[in-house]
């Protein structure tokens, strides 16, 4: 499932493929569902003769803001991806949305289980729905003062805390338990009750986890089959091992159930 280092790392890949400041002649949107409720003449024609300025991620959402002031937002879901390729170049069965470039090029959105979405928004409306996303934790809003005021004023469960996209934008299930693993915090530990130490730890924590990862990513995302080598290479301590012995102590691996997802801890380190 693509996270944040998996979002940045096709974020990467389209700036790196020429989309900003490319032209965007036509699309054709094959998968209805994707841009529910918005419909797909609503987004075909509210995307094109117009220019990609900007490509960022912001969250988990991908933008490609234009020059006819609006953006269109992508989010990759469970099995999204983007890519760039040649006019002529077979697309893939689980294309959902093209998107004819200049340059004999176009742009795909690739969705094997159909659950992404593609939408097209002005800049206000853009905004008004990001408004209440959090800082990003590999951005400079991100401090320690706003981490740890933000903590302190919260009951929830660390894990949860973290889940949390108006606390902390674009982290996701697998780097919130490898970073409180790293900073020895009990995943059902409630926010307020932690110390300005362990709070700080755990802010250095989240932002080593995603550099590395996304390093990772970035790097594995170049090979064919992308995101599978990321697996090799990114070294998960606590994620998808229960039973297995943890790396600092030996004692095995616990899985709970947390907001409906698993939580993976070691409960000796993890107090």
């Amino acid at each position: 499932m693509p996270e944040l280092p998996e979002v940045e790392a096709v974020v990467r890949s389209l700036k790196a493929g020429g989309l900003e400041g490319s032209r965007l002649k036509s699309a054709k949107v094959l998968r209805a569902t994707v841009t529910r409720p918005q419909t797909i003449e609503e987004v075909e024609l509210k995307s094109v003769r117009t220019k990609v300025l900007t490509v960022e991620r912001r969250a988990k959402n991908i933008l490609l803001h234009l020059s006819n002031g609006r953006s269109i937002r992508i989010h990759l879901r469970m099995t999204g991806d983007m890519a760039i390729t040649a006019l002529a170049a077979p697309e893939p069965a689980t294309t959902r949305v093209v998107w004819i470039l200049d340059g004999r090029k176009k742009l795909l959105f690739l969705d094997g289980r159909a659950l992404g979405s593609v939408h097209v928004y002005s800049t206000a409306e853009l905004n008004k729905k990001l408004e209440k996303l959090g800082p990003e934790p590999l951005g400079r809003a991100f401090t320690v003062r706003r981490f740890v005021d933000s903590a302190r004023r919260s009951r929830l469960a660390a894990k949860l805390f973290l889940m949390d996209q108006t606390k902390v934008a674009g982290l996701g299930n697998i780097y919130a338990a490898e970073a409180l693993f790293r900073a020895r915090i009990s995943p059902t530990a409630a926010m307020c009750s932690l110390t300005d130490v362990q709070l700080q730890e755990l802010r250095s924590a989240i932002r080593s986890v995603l550099r590395r990862a996304v390093q990772s990513v970035d790097k594995a995302y170049r090979l064919p089959g992308g995101f599978r080598h990321h697996q090799d290479d990114f070294t998960r301590l606590v994620y998808g091992r229960r039973g297995k012995p943890c790396a600092v102590c030996g004692s095995e691996i616990e899985r709970i159930s947390q907001g409906g997802r698993s939580t993976y801890f070691c409960s000796y380190c993890q107090r």
